[in-house]
């Protein structure tokens, strides 16, 4: 008699790591067991026709601020979660800043895990953080799970006394010393705040409190300075680095010649990058304000260069929200910085990359799924399309898009930037190990899935 399986998606055109082909896919037991060019005559609880549907593996994004415990007003897991459910985001690591308490020591992890516990849609991870005056707390918060650390070389703001707070010089070594001995990546906000507070503080002196005279007080000499004195120290320690959200092609070429070094290092960068500029954060406003900053159009276009070149490691999200009014003032440099654009990050790579600049459908997913995964130690189950993986797949319409309305959004505030962008694209259903999560035709689901996923040591490393 033959074997029932779960699930069947027959006819869609599978992205796999290195091609794209049409296939059946079988899963069972939330994990994808036969791959093949037909599965007819299997039999299955649930057949899904993806006939005309591209399959992608679920997206990783390893970037994201969800805020809880304590600020779940920002956003929280559930809604957090949802947003990347409707955005083909499958796993998600969140960063340990801005929660009450931050992520700092195994006993705050805990009340992080216990928040996360029953409230996402999609599988998760959480990073741990590094700050002043915590490196002994950081075995500790290795043994609690996180698959990485992350620090800033600039101030992340933020009030009340147990805030994440900026790690100096000596932090930073002491830091990387202690995970280069546990065996695990640092992940860097590369600004040098010596000079972007100068420079901050010199413009507001003068009056000059807009949209550019943020964006010029955080130059890209101040992030290219930052990344070449935290590679300076990662070769002193040899600490795995990674570079978030870098925003310009110095950055990326200098990180790109150190690993050509043998240093091992990847870098990011993010949607917003690579979609708005300078002109759009003087025409949208706060609801553009991040650090670092929107670049000029001729900046971007190298960073797209870079993309294409292959140089660029990983695209997260960065979704970073808050409350409304934190978003208003009249002095650009106080409003809160942060982008909340969770949801569009595939469908933006999707039409930015895919659709206008012919970028192929596995070099994407490499930067999306494949190597955050692999970054981060979760490529044992999270990250790509192959028998024995999590069945963590989304279905995708490339030839029917829409455009993007505030109300279709899902995370808290829904103050997205990219509110009246029209894609070619459309999310059709995201499935977490075998299960969906989210469909165009029923909304969420349900049930609340997504679960914590464990560290694997013993990945690829960049070097």
């Amino acid at each position: 008699m033959t074997h029932r399986l779960d699930v069947i998606i027959q006819g869609g055109t599978v992205v796999l790591p290195d091609r794209v082909e049409v296939l059946d896919i079988g899963i069972q037991d939330g994990k994808i067991v036969q791959l093949a060019p037909s599965l007819q005559g299997q039999q299955a609880l649930r057949t899904i026709d993806a006939n005309g549907l591209y399959v992608l593996p679920g997206a990783v994004d390893i970037h994201v601020h969800f805020n809880e415990p304590g600020l779940a007003s920002w956003e929280g897991f559930t809604t957090g979660s949802a947003a990347l459910a409707a955005g083909g985001i499958t796993t998600y690591v969140d960063m340990p800043l801005n929660g009450v308490p931050p992520t700092t020591s195994k006993e705050r992890l805990e009340l992080k895990q216990q928040a996360a516990n029953g409230n996402s849609y999609v599988d998760y991870a959480l990073w741990g953080g590094l700050v002043e005056g915590n490196v002994d707390q950081l075995q500790g918060l290795v043994e609690g799970g996180v698959p990485g650390f992350k620090a800033f070389m600039s101030e992340p703001g933020g009030d009340g006394e147990d805030i994440f707070t900026r790690a100096d010089q000596a932090t930073l070594r002491e830091g990387m010393k202690e995970l280069a001995r546990l065996g695990y990546v640092l992940a860097l906000h590369a600004e040098d705040e010596e000079m972007v507070a100068a420079l901050a503080a010199e413009a507001q002196a003068a009056g000059k409190i807009r949209e550019l005279d943020y964006a010029h007080s955080r130059p890209i000499e101040a992030e290219v300075r930052a990344v070449r004195n935290a590679l300076q120290l990662g070769r002193e320690t040899g600490c795995a680095l990674h570079f978030v959200h870098i925003s310009s092609r110095e950055a990326v070429d200098v990180i790109t010649a150190a690993r050509a070094a043998g240093q091992n290092v990847t870098v990011e960068t993010c949607p917003h990058y690579l979609v708005l500029t300078e002109q759009d954060l003087l025409q949208k406003g706060v609801v553009a304000k991040c650090a670092p900053p929107l670049r000029s159009e001729s900046e971007q276009e190298q960073l797209w260069q870079a993309v294409q070149m292959g140089l660029i490691d990983i695209v997260a999200s960065d979704h970073s929200p808050c409350p409304p009014e934190l978003k208003q003032t009249d002095n650009f440099f106080k409003a809160w910085g942060g982008i909340a654009g969770a949801q569009s990050t595939l469908l933006l790579m999707l039409e930015e990359g895919y659709h206008r600049r012919s970028l192929t459908l596995p070099a994407l997913m490499t930067m999306l799924a494949q190597r955050p995964a692999e970054r981060l130690g979760l490529a044992h189950c999270k990250g790509l399309i192959a028998e024995g993986m999590d069945a963590d797949l989304v279905l995708v319409d490339l030839s029917r898009g829409k455009t993007l309305e505030q109300s279709d959004l899902l995370d808290k505030h829904r103050q997205s930037p990219y509110i009246g962008y029209s894609f070619s694209s459309t999310i059709v259903e995201t499935i977490v190990r075998g299960s969906t999560v989210y469909s165009e035709q029923q909304g969420l689901a349900a049930e609340r899935i997504g679960q914590g996923v464990a560290y694997k040591s013993g990945g690829v490393t960049y070097g």
